[in-house]
């Protein structure tokens, strides 16, 4: 077996473990509002009701990493989510719900997803985060949210944030190109799978100064189509532009709706988070 492979495996072993002895040992908080009192005071009931989070606390948090994660569903379904592959380790979990087409238009989805982010910077303390260590992630349509907010200065532009701030981003088999959801909202006319790169696609705004990226995908045979190659293309061109820190991640055996149950990725996102927080533990990178 691959030595990658045979550490993966104790990764994933002591992950396990380690959530199942402690996933009780957190306190939990629903449903706060992350836009402010001034916003919500003119937004509809739809935005009063989806844009909310909760807080998953490990007791006794104290200047823990924070883990801002958004949901999958292709922009148009799921629910907010606490990472259940992460709720044994010691990191604060902020699960986003944001707004969904076709009730959302363009841009509201990013525009959630960078109040959430900012709510964090602005609250992290309150729940035993450390404002330093904030990671923002998700799964699918997550991590396309993710990587617009990590790597396009405009949408946290009114917040006064750079994404510089954001300590690493954990994209879970995301799409990189613009999203496909945007290009029916804003009726593109190129074909479903013709990638486009425009303003609207984390790969347009690529930088040797963007956060440390982990990008993770299933097996390029059964994943969404192109999705691999599409994140592939962004950790070669993240490390021909010499960014410090990018690692790219695929998983045999697992299709796109598979990933987001997947032990060994949200191993990796552990890891990942360790090794940004503390750069002498050494990355198994590929």
């Amino acid at each position: 077996m691959p030595t990658r492979k045979i550490v993966a495996v104790l990764l994933v072993c002591l992950f396990v473990s380690s959530a199942v002895a402690e996933e009780k040992a957190r306190t939990e908080y629903k449903d706060i509002p992350y836009y402010s009192e001034a916003v919500l005071a003119k937004a509809d009931e739809y935005q009063r009701s989806q844009c909310v989070l909760d807080v998953s606390q490990p007791i006794d948090a104290k200047d823990l990493p924070v883990l801002v994660w958004f949901h999958g569903g292709g922009l148009s379904a799921g629910n907010k989510e606490i990472p259940k592959l992460l709720r044994g380790d010691r990191i604060v979990l902020v699960g986003v719900g944001y707004r969904l087409t076709p009730k959302a238009k363009f841009p509201d989805f990013l525009e959630d997803a960078a109040a959430a982010v900012a709510w964090t910077f602005a609250n992290a303390e309150k729940y035993g985060g450390d404002p330093k260590k904030i990671f923002v992630g998700g799964c699918s349509a997550g991590g396309y949210l993710s990587a617009m907010i990590g790597l396009d200065k405009r949408w946290l532009n009114p917040y006064e944030i750079e994404p510089s701030r954001i300590a690493g981003l954990a994209l879970l088999t995301g799409q990189m190109t613009t999203h496909f959801n945007v290009r029916k909202l804003l009726n593109y006319p190129q074909p479903e799978y013709a990638p486009v790169v425009d303003e609207n696609a984390p790969l347009f705004h690529l930088s040797k100064d963007a956060p440390p990226i982990l990008l993770t995908v299933g097996d390029r045979r059964i994943e969404w189509p192109a999705r691999v190659e599409e994140n592939e293309l962004m950790a070669a061109a993240l490390r021909a532009m010499k960014h410090p820190h990018v690692e790219f991640y695929d998983h045999d055996g697992f299709d796109h709706g598979k990933m987001g149950s997947n032990p060994e990725a949200f191993a990796e996102i552990r890891r990942f988070i360790e090794t940004v927080n503390d750069p002498s533990k050494e990355a198994v990178k590929k």
